[in-house]
């Protein structure tokens, strides 16, 4: 059966007494882990018991795919139900599970770890449409998913959050849910005794400043903002960031433009392509990111790109200040902005 994404994480927490077998996949692997080890505690406590665990992976099986069946058969020394885990699953194992799902020994809960599967197929087929297994796929959280954990995460340890620094938070994780609750833990401990999170102190330890200026002179190069770009790299310079940094910066600025692009000629208005990009725009440059996607058009940002490449194999090959070759382009690529108001 297939686990809603909405109910996905209520399911893991607390599934059914009668669950024997399920799979949870997707590329999110920090959130796999999460939902799978939440899954398996609603069994045993303690998931390094080997009393109660079995933890496999696909190259066990592979060699020995009697295991499975004799694992789950097993009887606990300890009492009670036990659990066999198995990780890095993939296709290759979905002929030993379409033989085991339809005669399982014991009564030990299975919970089998994935990547990415494609609808349709293989294992992922398999307990989408077997009654008695189920299905919960983990894809990489939305807006919305981020601000719970974040709130949830906070609240645990006492903490509220100001809505500005919520917003902050949430355009700053989302890529994978297992380093996104890593990163809450230290701003939790960084925010012990307080009694809410602020902008300030999510900027402290999720942020990283010569970065965001990095990012700054992306945005003030591709709106045509001569001062600001000027001021932005003036500051990078005092701060030792290196030229070719910079550029990289900047081309991965124009390469997110490019994708926000494709997404707008598919019928996106520059809202929703810029809400498919990952990771999110950050919320105070959503205005002038937005701005741009509607400025530059496929051709000159891919103009931009490769002056950009040229400039870093400039750098990289030839004995010219690598300051002023990256200033001297970045300021050319401000003028060809300007020149599209």
């Amino acid at each position: 059966m297939i686990i809603a994404a909405r109910d996905a994480d209520k399911f893991s927490a607390a599934p059914p007494k009668t669950l024997r077998c399920a799979l949870v996949f997707g590329p999110d692997s920090g959130l796999v882990q999460e939902r799978a080890e939440k899954l398996m505690k609603s069994v045993v406590a303690d998931l390094t018991d080997p009393f109660n665990v079995a933890d496999l992976n696909e190259s066990v099986l592979s060699n020995d795919p009697a295991r499975l069946a004799d694992e789950a058969a097993a009887i606990s020394m300890m009492g009670g139900r036990r659990v066999v885990r198995i990780r890095g699953a993939s296709n290759g194992l979905a002929a030993l599970f379409e033989t085991f799902l339809d005669d399982m020994p014991g009564d030990a809960l299975v919970v089998v770890e994935a990547g990415d599967l494609s609808k349709g197929t293989g294992l992922r087929k398999l307990f989408e449409e077997d009654d008695s297994a189920a299905a919960i796929a983990c894809y990489a959280d939305t807006a919305r998913s981020l601000e719970d954990l974040v709130r949830d995460a906070l609240r645990a340890e006492g903490l509220s959050i100001a809505p500005d620094a919520l917003a902050d938070a949430v355009s700053r994780l989302g890529s994978d849910r297992g380093v996104s609750r890593r990163e809450l833990e230290k701003l939790a401990l960084y925010c012990k005794g307080q009694k809410s999170v602020s902008l300030d102190d999510v900027r402290a330890m999720l942020g990283d400043e010569v970065e965001g200026r990095s990012e700054e002179a992306a945005d003030a190069a591709g709106s045509g903002d001569f001062a600001r770009l000027d001021r932005t790299l003036e500051r990078l310079w005092n701060a030792e960031m290196s030229a070719v940094a910079v550029l990289r910066g900047a081309m991965g600025h124009f390469q997110r433009l490019a994708l926000a692009k494709e997404n707008m000629a598919r019928g996106d208005n520059a809202d929703s392509a810029m809400r498919k990009l990952r990771p999110p725009v950050h919320f105070l440059r959503a205005d002038s990111f937005k701005a741009q996607a509607q400025r530059w058009n496929g051709e000159t940002i891919s103009h931009a790109l490769d002056m950009l490449l040229e400039a870093e194999t400039l750098c990289k090959t030839t004995g010219v200040p690598n300051e002023a070759l990256c200033g001297r382009t970045m300021m050319n690529i401000a003028a060809m902005a300007k020149g599209r108001n």
